[in-house]
């Protein structure tokens, strides 16, 4: 197996195939270095292993990019046994299932740290280890209501909309969780012990709420969504329709930048409600919405360009794609005819490796342990 770069390099992860943040946990690993390998059911009748979506093509689901596949029977004593030759030389195990099943396949911290006690397992589920909820079924839109993080999510009143699944699955958890990985592979480089590591989506969306709690507890965050300044509340923090069907996206919070936002609208403003007049906040609202709705997008993008007005045009992924400021970073790349978002963050002497297209092709364990050994 060839040593990839990054700052990771040497880090030897096995994870349990599943769906959604544990994927997502073993890519940022992997981009930045880490040989993950990921167990895998043997393939179904249609060809399918556990842990590829339904319906999508391997080279398409990226979550699995930079990621060595194995395919193993875990109800079968041969197969539980070659993912503890695996952990033996591993320094990370990493499942997504409720709590209780890898117990009951052989594959718990107790049977896995017996075999490496330095191995660090990583559990990531929605609702955590313990707690009534810790069994229940979920997804994304369920663990960020649980935390109350969705109800704040809502035009004034509107119901709340979901941030698709980036917060839960993907912020909230897999990020977290392998945040939470590193930590602990550090730590136990200079203890040679590891530990088992409880990452809930629960709880990691709940510590993105820490501003937003501290505003509370202050008297500055009104808890009816919709009224505040980031969540649609402010006029001056929000989107608005253009001329073609477009949107722009206005950010315009401080005094300075708020004036640069304005004067450049082409509005006579003599007559407008002050910034912070609460009370006149639906007045300024429809003013801007008739400024912004006089032009295109890309003509106030043109306007707005290279200001500190914090005005940007609400781009398709597509066009994200293309900007000449994402194209200058090479935040996305074209990999056979996929985008895939480069890895972050972004390291000067130890890089991240460049996406390449996941597949579906199999490696033997033993193929693994060679590699791991030298001896390959």
């Amino acid at each position: 197996m060839e040593e990839k770069p990054g700052p990771l390099a040497g880090v030897r992860v096995v994870s349990l195939a599943g769906m959604g943040p544990t994927p997502f946990a073993g890519m940022l690993l992997a981009d930045l270095g880490a040989e993950v390998v990921r167990v895998t059911r043997p393939p179904n009748r249609a060809g399918r292993a556990l842990g590829q979506t339904e319906g999508l093509a391997a080279e398409h689901d990226l979550a699995n990019r930079g990621v060595t596949s194995v395919a193993l029977d875990l109800k079968t004593p041969a197969g539980i046994e070659k993912v503890l030759a695996l952990v033996a030389a591993a320094d990370v195990f990493i499942e997504g299932y409720r709590p209780g099943v890898t117990e009951r396949l052989g594959l718990g911290p107790e049977q896995v740290q017996a075999r490496n006690p330095a191995v660090v397992y990583a559990r990531l589920t929605g609702y955590g280890q313990c707690g009534p909820l810790a069994r229940t079924a979920g997804h994304d839109i369920n663990y960020v209501a649980q935390t109350g993080a969705l109800h704040a999510m809502a035009r004034a009143g509107e119901a709340p909309r979901p941030p698709i699944n980036l917060l839960g699955d993907y912020a909230g958890g897999g990020l977290v969780a392998a945040f939470g990985i590193v930590s602990a592979v550090l730590e136990a480089r200079s203890s040679g012990r590891g530990q088992v590591i409880d990452a809930a989506m629960v709880d990691g969306v709940a510590l993105l709420t820490a501003k937003i709690q501290g505003l509370r507890a202050a008297g500055r965050y009104d808890d009816e969504p919709g009224t505040n300044y980031l969540d649609s509340g402010a006029p001056f923090y929000d989107t608005y329709r253009c001329a073609d069907g477009g949107y722009l996206a206005v950010g315009a919070l401080e005094p300075s930048f708020y004036a640069e936002f304005v004067g450049r609208l082409g509005a006579d403003t003599t007559d407008w409600p002050e910034q912070d007049d609460r009370s006149r906040w639906p007045e300024l609202r429809r003013r801007i919405s008739d400024a912004i709705a006089a032009r295109t997008r890309d003509e106030w993008a043109s306007v707005f360009e290279g200001t500190d007005a914090c005005v940007t045009p609400v781009l398709t992924f597509d066009e994200a794609a293309k900007h000449p400021h994402n194209v200058e970073r090479g935040l996305y790349s074209d990999v056979g005819g996929t985008l895939h978002p480069a890895p972050a963050p972004r390291f000067d002497r130890t890089p991240g490796r460049a996406p390449e297209p996941p597949t579906d092709r199999l490696t033997g364990v033993e193929d693994v342990l060679a590699a791991w050994s030298g001896t390959a």
